[in-house]
């Protein structure tokens, strides 16, 4: 049986705050990768000592414009929190959900201010700003995590059950660790090429190997290499759970999988190319959270309590009777 499914001004509120919360990601990266990340100085959260800057530069209004949105999405999860415990009965999945993505935004906010304050942005080349960067991505994956398992389990999908998963357990546990650690690559790759940025592709590819370059730069190698072989364990992985828990939520989610992965390695080695324009840059990072939401969908069909197991119907015919 499953569980009880939300209304359907909850369900289209808890899609509606996930797609502005991307929206804002985006915007996030754009800011780093125009190296607008001083546009107000290292004020927080105020923007050069004003709440409304006065005649603001370029980089102003694009640094102003996503912190008025951050505080935006901040709202939407405040209320979709509220709303989720008000709403749902002890035990729905979704009221644990929401409380996580009201968590994960505050978090996310105090990582913003510490980039700003800190003044890891705009130029600076130091190794604590990947650190930083690194925080920031993980913490973003947690949202949005948060935020689609709200939007999931508003439909009347089953909860999670962690406990005798067996393979398919240590299948999805493996590749979304994976993704976490190719998704810190990627955000350590990006800040290289908005910190140095290569004239060439042959430019480029001299910066990763020399070793002279900037430790950024030869970090930024293994992005390419970490992409190949956590693709190859996502894409197995969507296989193995689709025949393993075969329901259609199951294989519709590993089906999805393997053409996102698909597209990003693509958008990943058009980036390389075209040495990292900006517009692809946010391709490349909407295309990474896409793959990181079915990812973990293709998780909670998969461990939902009740969820069809082909493997328990093996074990039961080769064990004696």
């Amino acid at each position: 049986m499953s569980a009880t499914k939300s209304s359907r001004a909850f369900r289209v509120f808890s899609w509606f705050s996930l797609v502005s919360t991307l929206g804002v990601v985006l915007w996030g990266a754009y800011v780093r990768a125009t190296r607008s990340g001083a546009g107000c100085g290292d004020h927080w959260p105020v923007c050069n000592g004003q709440v409304v800057p006065r005649e603001p530069s370029v980089q102003t209004l694009i640094e102003y414009t996503h912190r008025l949105t951050s505080g935006l999405v901040m709202v939407f999860a405040l209320v979709l929190c509220v709303w989720a415990l008000r709403a749902h009965a002890k035990g729905h999945p979704v009221r644990r959900a929401a409380v996580f993505s009201l968590v994960f935004m505050l978090t996310e906010a105090a990582v913003g201010a510490g980039l700003v304050l800190f003044e890891m942005v705009a130029h600076n080349e130091s190794i604590g700003r990947a650190f930083w960067m690194a925080a920031h991505l993980l913490n973003t994956f947690l949202l949005v995590g948060a935020q689609a398992l709200t939007a999931w389990w508003a439909g009347g999908r089953e909860r999670v059950v962690l406990r005798r998963q067996g393979l398919t357990g240590w299948l999805l546990a493996g590749s979304l660790v994976g993704m976490l650690v190719l998704g810190v690559s990627g955000a350590i790759a990006a800040l290289g090429d908005t910190l140095f940025p290569a004239t060439s592709l042959a430019e480029g590819l001299s910066q990763d190997v020399s070793p002279t370059a900037h430790i950024l730069l030869r970090l930024r190698v293994l992005h390419p290499v970490l992409a190949v072989l956590v693709g190859a364990g996502v894409v197995f992985t969507g296989a193995m759970v689709a025949r393993l828990r075969p329901s259609p939520a199951v294989r519709r989610s590993a089906w999805l999988l393997g053409v996102l992965y698909g597209l990003q390695l693509f958008a990943g080695m058009v980036n390389v190319v075209l040495l990292a324009p900006v517009w692809l840059q946010l391709v490349h990072l909407l295309l990474a959270d896409l793959v990181w939401i079915v990812l973990l969908r293709l998780g909670a069909a998969g461990l939902a309590l009740g969820a069809p197991r082909a493997d328990v119907k093996v074990r039961s015919v080769l064990s004696p009777t």
